[in-house]
């Protein structure tokens, strides 16, 4: 699901990893969230879908704004897991 893979690397210093499954939930991972790593489960994303949304999160950049906020209180946390 990609859901273990975002787990282990959200462990690590810096990283904002986001779980995808389609061209939306990749492109709101960057523009939203400012996700630096995304992952896409195997099972549940066909490749052709995958490699769009691989395309949309390369092309999508951070909108900040409203959004800032959260990626404040998410350095604020740091990787405590």
């Amino acid at each position: 699901s990609g859901n273990g893979i975002a787990m282990a690397a959200n462990k690590i210093a810096g990283v904002r990893a986001a779980v995808a499954y389609d061209v939306t939930s990749a492109r709101l991972a960057r523009a939203h969230n400012d996700a630096n790593v995304l992952c896409i489960g195997e099972r549940l994303t066909g490749a052709e879908v995958a490699r769009e949304a691989l395309d949309a999160w390369l092309a999508a950049g951070f909108d900040g704004g409203r959004h800032q906020a959260r990626i404040a209180k998410l350095d604020a946390l740091g990787n405590s897991g």
